[in-house]
């Protein structure tokens, strides 16, 4: 079964342009201390009256690529005036699982998978499950429409 997992995982990887000679861009950070991490967000967001978004998922994965490339690109301006982004690394579904169930994320319909804290850390949403697993062939109107629900009133 670890075999059949790890396969799994090489052909994603494979699909995701490791090993094709375009290297996906490193999102995640495998030894990052995520609750730290989101602390650290906290702060932030706070001072500067922005929620935060979790975003769970891997370099590995293509769909999480994809949304990572909707938000430093089109979404960019609307991601850093209203947003504190904090990505969280699953790594191979063995990582931060603790931390996606404390903010009530499920990882087993697929990643990215997100959740919205407001400025002192409150959920305010956790999306359902498998909502963005398919990123890479969402329109980027639907990535718009999400993030702007969530922006803080001020």
């Amino acid at each position: 079964m670890r075999l059949r997992k790890l396969a799994v995982f090489a052909l994603l990887a494979g699909l995701s342009g490791q090993g094709s000679g375009h290297a996906a861009r490193q999102i995640y950070d495998d030894t990052a201390n995520a609750r730290r991490q989101i602390l650290n967000a906290v702060r932030a967001a706070f001072q500067s009256k922005r929620n935060i978004v979790l975003v769970f998922g891997a370099n590995w994965c293509p769909d999480c690529q994809a949304l990572h490339a909707e938000m430093v690109g089109p979404l960019a301006s609307m991601m850093q005036r209203y947003f504190v982004v904090v990505p969280i690394s699953v790594g191979n579904y063995d990582r931060n699982k603790d931390v996606a169930r404390q903010y009530h994320v499920s990882l087993a319909r697929g990643i990215p998978a997100i959740a919205i804290l407001d400025a002192h850390g409150k959920l305010l949403h956790a999306e359902k499950p498998g909502e963005f697993s398919n990123a890479g062939s969402m329109s980027p109107s639907v990535f718009a429409a999400f993030f702007k629900k969530w922006e803080p009133q001020r």
